[in-house]
C-alpha cells in the first residue's frame, strides 16, 4: 500500500508529527514580531542611531528568539520525544535533547 504524502509533509528524521496548534500559533506570532524587530534594527543601523540603542534592540531580538526556542522545545518534548519513547527510540530522543542542550550552552 502506497501512501501519497505531499513533499511538504515528508517527516524530518522519519517522524510524522505536527506541532500543537497553540504552540504553533504562539511561535508564528513571536516570529512575526521578531521579523518586525529585525527590520527596525536594520533601520536603526541605516539611520546611524546610537550604538547602545542598537545593542539594546539586538538583545531584545535575541531574547525573543530564545522564547521561540523554549516553545519549540516544549512542543518537541511533549510530542516527538513521547512518540520516540513509545517507539523504543530512547537513545535517539536522549541524543537529540543532549545535542540541543549543548548548543544552547554555547550561546
Amino acid at each position: 500500500m502506497c501512501i501519497n504524502i505531499p513533499l511538504r509533509f515528508i517527516p524530518h528524521r522519519g517522524i510524522l508529527l505536527y506541532m500543537k496548534k497553540e504552540i504553533k500559533k504562539n511561535v508564528t506570532n513571536r516570529l512575526r514580531r521578531v521579523e518586525g524587530q529585525v527590520r527596525g534594527l536594520q533601520k536603526m543601523v541605516d539611520e546611524d542611531q546610537y550604538c547602545i540603542d542598537i545593542i539594546t534592540q539586538s538583545s531584545a531580538i535575541r531574547s525573543a528568539l530564545s522564547a521561540v526556542e523554549d516553545l519549540m522545545l516544549e512542543n518537541h518534548l511533549s510530542e516527538h520525544v513521547i512518540h520516540q519513547m513509545r517507539q523504543g527510540q530512547e537513545k535517539k530522543a536522549i541524543s537529540e535533547i543532549i545535542s540541543v542542550f549543548k548548543k544552547s550552552k554555547k550561546k
